[in-house]
């Protein structure tokens, strides 16, 4: 919770400092804190989290520059100004100051008047960056917020036009989601698969088939076996869904939002081999991206049940997709898939359609 008062720390090795300090700040609405060397400056500020520090420079021990320089340092403590306090006030003196991370020097004897003027400057500008970065903070969430909407909406629209896909988004979504976290301990791939890459996998994931919303019913619902002419006229859901995702792209600007969702939409149906489409990539030309969605959508789709299949049991999905180990899919995302065959009918089961 945030302090109705700043806090003001002050540090000198001798108490009647402080004392003088006190009494010429007492009038600012502030409380205040104190350490008498640099090492005991170091252990309270980084509990007592001040918003401006008064410092010394000569001191027993660790003097004032080191204290700010250690300050500057640490990432909880880097931000909260510094102005020094000393006699010290020779122009390589202060300059030392600036350099070591001071914001102000002052130097003694110096009036109650200046004083309090400086610190109530600096304690404006601490409450002016402190409301400012609470602002930046909420605006981040909701725009987070909005690019989730934004691709729930769209995720949406392909389970409207297939109500069949509903289950399939969820559960294909949580399947990269175990896929990613599994390679991400991989050596081959920790550069590719950090937190925020797996974050953004499981946000687009959903996307995967956007494109559908552009094929025919006669075609997208159909409950036989579709004609060569049908099937070449589906295979166009990727490119489909593609475009639609790089059209939204340009509206917004550039963006890793939606980088992964236009990869997933685009190369989902490609295979390891080159065989697969739209463009008949090799190994590694298909993104990382498409390669593990490559996998989590075959999978979904044989244990689902179709207006033309029944649904396939765990076992014989595995089965039959260790048959494109190396060839439909990536040899090293199989295993892995392999390795959480468990962890991928326990989502099935509990986001069944």
């Amino acid at each position: 919770m945030k302090p109705d008062r700043p806090l003001v720390f002050i540090v000198d090795d001798v108490a009647e400092n402080i004392q003088v300090a006190l009494s010429h700040l007492s009038q600012l609405n502030c409380d205040f804190a104190y350490a008498t060397s640099g090492e005991q400056a170091l252990e309270r500020i980084w509990t007592a989290r001040p918003q401006l520090i008064l410092m010394d420079v000569v001191m027993p021990g660790i003097d004032g520059y080191e204290t700010v320089k250690a300050l500057k340092q640490e990432k909880i403590t880097a931000s909260i100004p510094v102005i020094f306090l000393t006699a010290r006030n020779e122009p390589e003196d202060i300059a030392k100051g600036f350099d070591s991370g001071g914001v102000d020097y002052l130097t003694k004897p110096f009036s109650g008047q200046e004083l309090r003027a400086r610190v109530s400057i600096r304690l404006e500008i601490a409450a002016y960056r402190e409301n400012l970065e609470e602002q930046v903070a909420e605006r981040t969430k909701e725009t987070e917020l909005l690019k989730d909407v934004v691709i729930e909406a769209m995720g949406e629209l392909a389970e409207y036009r297939d109500p069949e896909t509903g289950g399939h988004i969820k559960r294909t979504q949580y399947y990269v989601q175990a896929l990613a976290n599994k390679l991400s301990r991989q050596d081959t791939f920790k550069g590719d698969l950090g937190r925020d890459q797996i974050r953004l996998l499981f946000k687009s994931a959903p996307l995967h088939d956007i494109g559908k919303v552009a094929i025919r019913d006669s075609i997208l619902l159909k409950p036989g076996k579709l004609t060569s002419e049908e099937f070449e006229a589906m295979k166009k859901h990727t490119t489909f869904g593609e475009n639609v995702i790089k059209k939204l792209e340009k509206k917004i600007g550039e963006s890793s939002f939606l980088l992964y969702a236009e990869e997933i939409a685009g190369s989902h149906h490609e295979r390891f081999d080159g065989a697969g489409y739209p463009r008949g990539l090799i190994g590694e030309e298909t993104p990382l991206s498409g390669r593990i969605m490559a996998v989590a959508d075959v999978y979904d789709a044989l244990i689902s049940k179709r207006v033309y299949k029944e649904a396939y049991s765990h076992d014989k999905a595995v089965a039959i997709m260790a048959e494109g180990r190396g060839t439909h899919f990536d040899p090293t995302i199989f295993d892995t898939f392999t390795e959480l065959s468990s962890e991928f009918q326990t989502i099935a089961d509990r986001y069944q359609d």
